[in-house]
């Protein structure tokens, strides 16, 4: 059972973060806006279960779960502690099917799209200098895409609905990526 080694406050107020002892994965990130969405993953679906809970996002040892607008941190955090307590970690590496996964930083469709070196050097600039800060306030990105010199990118965790995501951290990341990689590229959320 992990343990919960920490909870910490997200720039989002509906997300908080919670820090785990063990890992609830190595590498693969996790993110579900439903219990059906999520399947058959026990995990995030005995999260959802708690009820008032709006997405489960998680990744070795961080587990984000954002809450609805009427739901009170005091009543939900305590109810929310026991399915992750009663969660099995990941013993290993291959212990979840997911061996390749930890390669893997920049999501299952980042590998995809790993051919193309443009794709290459921005997760390369996106795993050094964002996506740290963003697993640090609760959140991740995944790039789903890029053609046309137009990245699409999708937010994950406590910054999937977070404004500051969505206005300054998006203009920072195309800024970023135009005067590093190309002055024509377009970063659109989605």
């Amino acid at each position: 059972m992990p343990k919960i080694a920490d909870i910490q406050e997200t720039p989002n107020p509906n997300a908080v973060k919670f820090i785990l002892k063990e890992p609830m994965s190595y590498g693969t990130s996790h993110s579900f806006k439903s219990a059906e969405e999520a399947g058959t993953d026990e995990f995030a679906k005995s999260i959802f279960d708690v009820g008032e809970v709006v997405s489960v996002f998680y990744m070795d040892k961080m587990v984000t779960v954002e809450k609805t607008d009427e739901a009170e941190w005091d009543e939900i955090l305590p109810e929310l502690a026991v399915p992750i307590r009663a969660a099995e970690p990941v013993r290993s590496i291959n212990g979840n099917g997911n061996g390749n996964a930890a390669k893997a930083i920049g999501g299952t469709l980042g590998a995809i799209l790993d051919d193309d070196p443009v794709v290459r050097e921005i997760n390369a600039l996106l795993d050094e200098r964002i996506r740290p800060y963003l697993a640090g306030d609760g959140g991740w990105l995944e790039v789903v895409g890029f053609e046309d010199k137009t990245l699409r990118i999708r937010y994950e965790g406590a910054c999937g609905s977070c404004p500051s995501s969505l206005t300054g951290t998006l203009m920072a990341i195309e800024n970023m990526i135009r005067d590093e990689i190309d002055p024509e590229i377009t970063v659109i959320a989605i």
